[in-house]
């Protein structure tokens, strides 16, 4: 049976700069799954936020003087993917939950209505990965996610997370009911283009103005105000 629009609401969260930082471990993944997949060291990285880890590779590719090809991003995503399972630790050491992350993910998860899973440039795994050492994953569907590794054009991941969430939970998500939450205008333009809500936390480094100026319903400076923040998400897809 599909249950009305307005009976669930779907949240897709950012991972990187919104729920946690990896305070430099992730470029140093990212330039050891490069040399392995590539053979060449990595002397340069194209442009990360907001783009998708095979539009990251393609561009750092050809920073390098590689033509792209599938048999490269086939060998560096199952590289990246074990770079990040051997350095569990470290990433725990490292790396760090974002402040108020995990108190609000948590009293969210125990919301009826509200669906909380993730729309992320990083490839599944390394998702996966990422919200696992920091205990972030228990309360997220990453089933219904949308990643990287779906799609390079990163608006596109929130029609696949709507879908994968509609046949799983016997609603249909759309635009009136999803929004996406992240830390960068790259994001917002996301999920607006993709078809969603959009909300901005001030947790990388862009400012809540900047934000709100690329079309942000709100904007937060981080994550601690649980009970407000709550409140809004409840409601912000019906607005």
């Amino acid at each position: 049976m599909i249950l009305p629009r307005s009976a669930r609401r779907l949240i897709l969260w950012d991972v990187d700069h919104t729920l946690i930082e990896t305070r430099g471990l992730g470029g140093e993944l990212y330039a050891n799954a490069f040399h392995t997949a590539t053979g060449v060291r990595m002397t340069r990285k194209a442009e990360v936020t907001g783009q998708t880890e095979p539009s990251i590779l393609t561009a750092t590719l050809r920073l390098h003087g590689i033509d792209a090809d599938e048999p490269y991003l086939s060998r560096y995503q199952a590289e990246l993917a074990r770079e990040y399972d051997r350095h569990r630790g470290e990433l725990a050491r490292r790396g760090r939950r974002l402040p108020g992350a995990a108190e609000t993910l948590a009293v969210l998860a125990e919301q009826p209505t509200i669906v909380q899973s993730v729309l992320t440039g990083n490839l599944r795994q390394v998702a996966r990965i990422k919200l696992e050492v920091f205990d972030l994953a228990r309360y997220l569907d990453l089933d219904v996610g949308a990643y990287g590794d779906d799609d390079t054009d990163r608006p596109k991941l929130v029609a696949i997370a709507q879908q994968r969430a509609t046949a799983r939970y016997g609603t249909v998500f759309d635009r009136d009911n999803t929004v996406v939450i992240g830390d960068s205008s790259h994001d917002i333009r996301t999920g607006l283009r993709g078809g969603a809500h959009a909300i901005g936390v001030a947790s990388g480094s862009e400012s809540a103005d900047q934000l709100r100026a690329t079309g942000a319903i709100t904007t937060w400076n981080d994550l601690t105000d649980t009970a407000a923040i709550t409140a809004l998400v409840t409601h912000a897809a019906s607005a």
